[in-house]
């Protein structure tokens, strides 16, 4: 009995050491800074370490553990995102590339930065202080009272809200506009009312290609603006954001793809310095180099179309949507404009838009009104711009709320003593409607006439 109980003694202590030794081989496999955790070495095996027991594990521990399902749900969850995209897509109609529009990310609000930018515009005075006298001075005041005679759908919203943004691009989509012509300052600098936007671009720029729709810029008149900024302008553009997919890019009639920018107010700017960027024989010359592209000066008075030729700009664009406002804005000029620029191998680009009010931050400037007259207006405008065989059109403008050019949904509204302008009797989107419709019709125009 003693001798059977000595054996029973050292068969269970050699079982104990055996099962003690497993143990310990089996920590050495655990991954460094795990614990001792579940027995047999259950850790290796997540799966089976949630069938083990009902509690939780610690949270270092979780991620682990629910890694393959949180992977397997975020793949079904990023195809069904995809395929929700897709046929949302599919809804709306083709994008038109030769369509284009001019486009403001300045706006902000308290959420997303902090306070309400632009839409808090200033009244502007009149440069004759004596009429000044008759007219309100101030700052608007939002969310109810904004610098705008018409109010935005999406209410006085932050061009950073990455909702906003995408809302904007389904409703470019909607209007089958192809190209977002993005109002744009350098880094650090800004327009007299807002905030620098440059860091905004890659947002924009994302969401852009997300629904087909491509960016070029339309380069600000910030100050100090010369031959030399701006190769340095188009050199940061083109670096930082030109191998984006959503990067515009303009066919030319020798196959080459080159990036297109509208340079507002070039007039500002003498030809003589304008040539030293623009003509190969420039001492800053961006001709015949990586950063060579498709450069549209701005025709307002007569006298600068051939400022703008001899410059060495590749084309001219008109931007004011108010008819009759300037030489160039007017409709009854474009076939001239058009004959002219045949004649000396420049681009011409006419700039369409749905009617002009600004009264809310120019109190002063009625006399450039121009009624929308229930979309008329914009029709006339698009018509005048077909009739000239133009091979882009532009309209002016996507959300310039200050003047009134915007395409973008409005609403009725009445805050205070205030009734805000609407689209009524249509419904919010008629403007982008109307684009649709035209953009279609531009489109088959092109076929015809390339025949």
């Amino acid at each position: 009995m003693a001798r059977f109980r000595r054996k029973t003694c050292i068969t269970l202590i050699g079982l104990i050491l055996f099962i003690f030794g497993i143990m310990v081989v089996l920590k050495t496999l655990r991954p460094e800074g795990a614990g001792f955790g579940s027995p047999f070495g259950l850790g290796l095996f997540p799966e089976l370490q949630r069938a083990e027991s009902g509690d939780n594990p610690p949270n270092h521990q979780k991620g682990i553990a629910d890694s393959k399902p949180a992977v397997d749900q975020l793949k079904k969850g990023s195809t069904k995102s995809i395929m929700t995209l897709e046929a949302k897509l599919e809804e709306f109609p083709v994008p038109n590339y030769n369509l284009h529009v001019f486009y403001y990310s300045w706006y902000g609000s308290p959420q997303f930065d902090g306070k309400y930018i632009h839409w808090d515009h200033p009244v502007l005075p009149h440069w004759d202080p004596k009429v000044a006298t008759n007219f309100p001075k101030g700052r608007h005041s939002p969310p109810d009272d904004v610098g705008s005679n018409f109010y935005p759908g999406l209410g006085a919203y932050s061009s950073r809200d990455p909702t906003v943004i995408e809302a904007h691009m389904q409703q470019l989509r909607t209007a089958a506009i192809g190209v977002l012509a993005l109002s744009w300052y350098p880094p650090g600098m800004k327009d007299d009312n807002g905030e620098s936007t440059d860091d905004l671009v890659p947002a924009i720029m994302d969401i852009a290609h997300k629904y087909q729709v491509k960016v070029t810029f339309h380069i600000e008149p910030y100050k100090g603006r010369d031959d030399l900024s701006m190769y340095n302008n188009v050199k940061y553009i083109v670096d930082k954001y030109g191998d984006h997919p959503a990067f515009y890019r303009y066919k030319t009639s020798n196959g080459k793809h080159l990036p297109l920018f509208y340079v507002y107010d070039s007039y500002l700017t003498s030809p003589e310095m304008w040539t030293r960027l623009l003509m190969e024989s420039g001492h800053h010359s961006i001709r015949n180099t990586a950063y060579d592209g498709i450069f549209i000066g701005l025709l307002v008075e007569e006298k600068q179309k051939n400022e703008i030729l001899t410059a060495g700009f590749d084309g001219l664009y008109t931007y004011f949507a108010t008819n009759g406002f300037s030489f160039g804005s007017s409709h009854r000029n474009w076939k001239s404009i058009k004959v002219f620029c045949d004649s000396n191998n420049l681009m011409f680009i006419p700039s369409v838009g749905p009617g002009y009010i600004d009264t809310s931050i120019r109190p002063w400037n009625f006399h450039n009104t121009r009624n929308r007259i229930n979309g008329k207006y914009y029709e006339t405008a698009l018509s005048a711009a077909l009739e000239v065989r133009t091979d882009i059109v532009s309209i002016t403008s996507f959300n310039e709320w200050h003047e009134g050019t915007q395409i973008e949904k409005a609403i009725p509204k009445t805050a205070g003593q205030t009734t805000y302008q609407d689209y009524l009797p249509h419904k919010a989107d008629i403007y982008l409607e109307i684009t649709r419709k035209w953009a279609v019709k531009f489109q088959k125009e092109r076929e015809k006439w390339l025949v």
